[in-house]
């Protein structure tokens, strides 16, 4: 059966905002490193850390869509060692996940504008914005803008990427250097930690998920399937535009053997800079408003997300299984997850890079747990049999979380040795 225009977007809107979070320091920061270090030799391992995380994050979207809960009601269902380890992740790692983001947000903004201000001034009060918006804009407010900015960096990015490919050794799809060397190979685990997303992100989709529909009744829900749809071609466009940044990382850097910076400032306004000297003005207008547009969604997107999943916690812990936060509470959180991101801010702004290193790892290293627990929910916890995972997705599901299993493992490895 084929879907009107209005019910793809409803389907998409939950996948959307997914990507608008996703689409953000996993694309900009690491996969632009990633073509500067190593040209297009981390192409594939981009692509395969995108497969292999899918089925986690597709399980939160059928989780909420199946059982009108959150994947937080799931992890409580299934053990309380579930609801203790997501808990303890999440307070220790959102934090400084908002915290990052934030500063590359601010960074990207003080290089294309040139103000001549502090980017921790920058930063505190890009926060400072991006709450009292969504405070007064909302969840559709916040849905309608994620859209629009979706599209214009998307447009923008791959207008970028065109523009680039002549400069793009393309021998350097086969380069291997990284597997064969510690620092490399720690890259790669720091890279994979957010991309596309942290894996905490599924929980987040579930809670999208359910406020998306909150105004439906029952019988106006769309089958799974269509959801499924809208979900999966979110994801596919933030996996495209994580190999493009791949790309314009290899073209405009490595191409001319320039290593990046490690200051959140230095590293953006090199880019924006390289862009202007290579391809001329307008290819770096577009690689800097693209780059913008990138950080502006996932900032929206991380700071609303967080705050709903910190609700959600509250209400698991006051016995509302499933429960998300009223609006009042909502804004609380919001203070909250913003005063903790400019604490951990202030704390760390020295080495933008080393910073960016430690989320990135300590997330990737958690996401086999997440991985691990969403597998569990959709496979042991009640919800109709309609909603569990097909035998193909299990198996890839399963492949997953033994392939993240053993790059943690290679982590603390490589980290003794």
């Amino acid at each position: 059966m084929q879907m009107k225009w209005a019910d793809w977007q409803r389907a998409a809107g939950p996948g959307l905002l997914f990507s608008g979070s996703a689409i953000g320091i996993s694309h900009l920061v690491q996969s632009t490193r990633a073509g500067a270090m190593f040209g297009l030799g981390l192409l594939g391992v981009i692509l395969l850390i995108n497969v292999i995380k899918y089925p986690a994050f597709r399980f939160g979207l059928d989780y909420a869509h199946a059982t009108r809960k959150t994947l937080i009601g799931g992890y409580r269902e299934l053990s309380s060692w579930a609801i203790g380890i997501f808990v303890l992740i999440s307070l220790l790692i959102a934090p400084i996940g908002l915290a990052a983001v934030s500063a590359t947000t601010a960074a990207i903004f003080a290089a294309l504008t040139g103000i001549a201000l502090s980017i921790g001034l920058l930063t505190s009060i890009a926060i400072g914005a991006t709450v009292v918006l969504l405070m007064v804009g909302g969840y559709g407010w916040m849905d309608r803008l994620n859209k629009l900015l979706v599209a214009f960096l998307t447009i923008t990015t791959i207008a970028a990427t065109v523009l680039v490919i002549p400069r793009v050794e393309w021998g350097t799809i086969g380069n291997i250097d990284w597997s064969i060397d510690p620092l490399g190979l720690l890259f790669v685990i720091a890279l994979a930690g957010y991309m596309p997303n942290a894996m905490g992100g599924s929980v987040t989709l579930s809670i999208w998920t359910l406020k998306s529909q909150e105004d439906e009744a029952a019988e106006e829900h769309l089958p799974i399937g269509a959801m499924r749809a809208g979900f999966l071609a979110s994801y596919g466009l933030t996996a495209i535009l994580a190999l493009c940044f791949c790309i314009m990382g290899a073209g405009v850097m490595h191409s001319g053997g320039i290593a990046p910076e490690n200051g959140a400032a230095d590293l953006a306004q090199q880019i924006i800079g390289l862009y202007r000297e290579t391809l001329g003005s307008i290819p770096a207008t577009l690689a800097a408003v693209s780059a913008l547009c990138v950080m502006a969604t996932t900032m929206i997107a991380a700071f609303d997300g967080g705050a709903r999943a910190l609700g959600a916690m509250h209400q698991e812990y006051l016995g509302n299984v499933g429960g998300r936060a009223s609006n009042r509470g909502y804004f609380v959180f919001l203070l909250i997850s913003a005063a903790l991101a400019i604490l951990f801010l202030l704390a760390a702004m020295r080495s933008f890079s080393a910073f960016i290193d430690l989320v990135t790892s300590i997330s990737f290293i958690a996401g086999a747990a997440f991985a691990l627990m969403n597998h569990l929910v959709m496979t042991r916890c009640e919800m109709p049999e309609s909603a569990r995972p097909t035998r193909g997705m299990r198996a890839l599901s399963i492949a997953g979380i033994v392939i993240m299993s053993a790059m943690a493992l290679m982590f603390f490895v490589l980290k003794v040795g």
